[in-house]
């Protein structure tokens, strides 16, 4: 996308949430709350506790578009957003938006997700606010500060544990004042499909990233590696779904009903596609992500 053709206004602002990584905050509240169905049916009856659901949402989706912002600003000025970059229209690397306004715009996105998160905590318990901190704290470090864990290769550790597990977990424990088995084993696969996305989007950025120093888990692993882990982290999401399904009889092997779109991926991956060529498979990627967890969380709830 050139800047000629860049949106402008609200809608540049709203390109630069990245609105398509929205799944990997709905996917998992939805999964959290549907697990909670049907367990401890004493504390939930009446509505009195779904409220929470919402505010978990809420800070769900602030904290992925902080990030998003975050991402977008650290990049910009480190420079790893230059003209060889294939993928969506960054912000900064544009030159469309000034990096202070980008950063401000990361810091009052985290600091509603903050506001949210402590009135949870304030009805819940305290130790949503160390969960909450270490959210907010692994959010700006991804790619900003001295030492981002992003250009590590350890990006898909934090979106698998602060966008599967943490968000599922924790949007069940908020309905229920409790851990719950089932949200953590549901977690994996909600897991599994955010971080698949992650891993696309940085196979698709090797050269750009190899080129300007980001050493992501894709520029460690190679092109080849990094296919296969796309395909094994498709797959084993779909099997933990089922594997939920055999071991307790809820529903969550629903999730089936997004393989279609997770073969097609696949196909794609591996028949080589590369550069803007993968640009697709990210988006059946993020589409295997919602249709799955929607109709995993549906299972769920209508089996609990």
């Amino acid at each position: 996308m050139t800047t000629d053709s860049a949106p402008r206004g609200l809608r540049l602002w709203i390109a630069g949430a990245r609105p398509r990584t929205l799944p990997a905050a709905i996917v998992p509240v939805a999964v959290g709350a549907a697990a909670a169905v049907g367990n401890a049916p004493e504390l939930l009856d009446g509505g009195i506790r779904w409220w929470r659901a919402g505010v978990a949402l809420l800070v769900a989706l602030a904290l992925q578009v902080g990030v998003n912002y975050a991402n977008d600003y650290s990049d910009g000025v480190r420079g790893t957003d230059g003209d060889q970059r294939v993928g969506p229209l960054r912000l900064v690397g544009s030159g469309l938006v000034a990096a202070a306004d980008v950063k401000m715009a990361a810091f009052v996105s985290f600091a509603v997700a903050g506001v949210a998160g402590t009135i949870l905590a304030l009805v819940v318990g305290p130790e949503l606010f160390v969960v909450g901190a270490a959210s907010l704290v692994a959010g700006w470090t991804y790619t900003g500060g001295p030492r981002p864990y992003g250009y590590l290769g350890l990006g898909e550790v934090f979106v698998f544990v602060f966008f599967g597990v943490v968000a599922t977990v924790g949007t069940t424990y908020v309905l229920l004042e409790k851990i719950d088995g089932l949200a953590v084993a549901a977690s994996v696969a909600v897991g599994l499909w955010a971080t698949a996305l992650l891993v696309i989007n940085n196979l698709r950025d090797i050269p750009g990233d190899t080129e300007s120093g980001k050493v992501t888990l894709a520029v460690r692993l190679g092109d080849a590696a990094t296919r296969r882990l796309f395909v094994i982290m498709q797959v084993a999401a779909m099997g933990v779904a089922v594997a939920i399904t055999v071991a307790t009889g809820r529903w969550s092997a629903a999730a089936l009903f997004g393989a279609p779109l997770g073969v097609g991926a696949i196909q794609r991956v591996r028949a080589g596609a590369g550069g803007s060529e993968l640009i697709p498979v990210l988006g059946l990627s993020g589409k295997v992500q919602l249709v799955a967890g929607l109709a995993m969380a549906g299972g769920l709830a209508i089996s609990g």
